[in-house]
């Protein structure tokens, strides 16, 4: 049995994720529907900062984010201000770079060390194929939130 490159399938998320930043105008991507604690761009810039925060960060890796994205979009915050169409593009663009950059460092044998992270569903990631697969499902789960969300606009 040939298993799928983890790596595709978040790709594959992401191009779902990408026809909705392309499909939603910047209004509708900012709502914060009655009922929701955020909105369509906070849960697309989260997906791409935890997948950062997961292989990066806990491999002790430079991310490809910067400490303002993390702050703003990282576990337990929620949308503050309106975001730009600059921003929009900014992460849209981080969509795929992040995933080529991940693929690269994985072929050229970067992560050499990973900090045990126990994540709030219980899941203990342990190592570098760990944080890809946790990360699949943790995507999953906001792309189920974003679909929610879109009904809600």
């Amino acid at each position: 049995m040939s298993m799928q490159d983890p790596i595709e399938i978040t790709r594959v998320n992401r191009k779902t994720l990408e026809k909705m930043l392309d499909h939603y105008s910047l209004e509708q991507l900012n709502k914060v529907p009655e009922g929701f604690n955020n909105n369509m761009i906070w849960n697309i810039a989260h997906v791409v900062v935890t997948q950062q925060l997961l292989v990066y960060g806990l491999s002790g890796l430079p991310m490809m984010v910067d400490s303002e994205m993390v702050s703003l979009y990282r576990k337990g915050t929620k949308a503050k201000n309106p975001v730009t169409a600059a921003a929009v593009s900014a992460i849209k663009a981080l969509l795929f770079a992040t995933l080529d950059e991940t693929e690269k460092d994985l072929a050229t044998g970067a992560f050499k060390s990973f900090k045990e992270y126990p994540t709030s569903t219980g899941f203990v990631v342990k190592s570098i194929k760990d944080a890809i697969n946790f990360n699949n499902y943790h995507e999953g789960l906001h792309l189920g939130y974003i679909m929610a969300l879109r009904k809600a606009l």
